[in-house]
């Protein structure tokens, strides 16, 4: 697209341009460019000596000519190039989060750069709310937004799981682009390396459950970057991974007289045992869902604090059987201290143990149909957003509360922040 600015005057009308060329009878009115090498062709004389009085439509791909009081004042040729492939320096990936700019696409749209639509081709939409989750997640966002990152990590001959991190990387480029010429991305890319390096288990047209999704892609995306399960490290084990101590117990048969459980305890096989496991991801435990009725005869859907299902990870509280998801909504405080649930060698490295909420996976319908949607949390503004596929509509932080979520993810507030979502 070539942006034009009017010196003096009104602008033409299209018809007028064309007639006052006086170089538009000599295109070949049977091919919409001018053809020809020579220095005295007319493919030369119009885009050369009169470039300034040629005007291509992109859309169209029409010729027209334009009055001498019209400049160029940007040049198409770097704005594609631009899009196509967004490059960020440091202290543009630095000021990221404390920017609220506004930026304008072609068609005058205005978006915020990392709040965008993607297109959903046929029933991707449980990828697009992880990726956009992913992509509001600071450090991991900040990490593919600089290739250098990673363009020279070396993997076998051969592999293909490399093509995760390199479409991943494009991704994040295009969706946090200030300069794009629509107010939304096609995952097209991104969707096809997963299909191909999934091996066709999660694919673009059909639906796919979230939490296979996120895992699974983690995963990959970890290994791709040369990292191990126990040793090597990569940007995706220093963001999303922890680890917990899980302590096991063996209870004698509830059946057994008193006096014979009591002798079976202090046997070792009944001994209490702990285990330190990592993971990228905690699940909750949800009750069975109620089966009765409100006084309008409709089903109540009950809510359930946080903290009731965060009580498996305390240390005391036995853990239940999981059960069905659907159903429920979480009462949510959107920032929440967890010093009770962590070890105390690690309460008294980290002074700062309150995690806030910055994005939400919504699930409606049935677990293996349905859509999703998601709530992202944009940090210059300190707004909510809520985005499926191409929609993005802002959204009160107390109407979150109200949705079924089903994949959260918390970040932990460093030392120097405040919280930022305005509740």
């Amino acid at each position: 697209m070539i942006f034009l600015s009017a010196k003096n005057g009104r602008v033409d009308s299209e018809d007028r341009r064309s007639r006052h060329c006086p170089y538009l009878d000599t295109i070949n009115s049977l091919s919409p460019f001018p053809t020809g090498r020579g220095l005295k062709s007319h493919a030369y004389i119009h885009s050369v000596q009169f470039s300034h009085h040629v005007f291509l439509n992109l859309h169209t791909l029409k010729f027209y000519c334009l009055p001498d009081n019209y400049e160029i004042i940007d040049s198409s040729l770097e704005d594609i190039t631009y899009v196509l492939k967004p490059t960020f320096t440091k202290q543009q990936i630095a000021n990221l989060d404390k920017q609220a700019k506004l930026s304008r696409a072609y068609d005058g749209t205005t978006y915020l750069p990392g709040i965008v639509g993607l297109n959903n081709i046929k029933a991707n939409d449980y990828a697009n709310a992880v990726l956009q989750a992913l992509s509001n997640v600071p450090p991991l966002r900040n990490y593919f937004l600089e290739e250098d990152n990673y363009k020279n990590i070396k993997r076998p001959p051969g592999d293909i799981m490399f093509l995760l991190v390199q479409r991943f990387g494009e991704l994040m480029r295009k969706l946090w682009n200030p300069r794009n010429f629509k107010a939304h991305v096609s995952p097209h890319e991104m969707l096809q390396a997963v299909v191909l390096c999934s091996k066709k288990t999660f694919q673009i047209t059909k639906q796919g459950d979230g939490v296979d999704f996120l895992s699974w892609f983690l995963n990959a995306l970890h290994s791709a970057l040369g990292g191990t399960k126990k040793k090597k490290k990569t940007i995706v084990t220093d963001v999303f991974q922890g680890s917990m101590r899980i302590f096991t117990k063996k209870l004698p048969h509830p059946d057994l007289p008193a006096e014979e459980k009591e002798q079976l305890l202090h046997n070792d096989e009944y001994q209490e045992t702990m285990v330190e496991s990592t993971f990228m991801y905690l699940t909750l435990d949800l009750p069975t869902a109620p089966l009765y009725k409100d006084e309008k005869e409709q089903l109540i859907i009950p809510q359930v604090p946080l903290f009731n299902i965060l009580a498996k990870f305390n240390g005391i509280t036995e853990k239940v059987p999981l059960s069905d998801y659907s159903g429920f909504i979480f009462t949510i405080n959107r920032n929440v201290d967890l010093r009770e649930y962590l070890s105390e060698e690690v309460q008294a490295v980290h002074k700062n143990t309150t995690y806030d909420l910055i994005a939400n996976i919504v699930h409606d319908g049935k677990p293996s149909e349905g859509s999703y949607r998601i709530h992202v949390l944009h940090h210059g503004t300190g707004k909510w957003y809520e985005l499926q596929d191409l929609q993005v509509t802002d959204i009160l932080p107390q109407m979150i509360t109200l949705s079924e979520a089903y994949i959260q993810i918390w970040k932990r507030r460093d030392n120097d922040e405040t919280n930022q979502q305005g509740a």
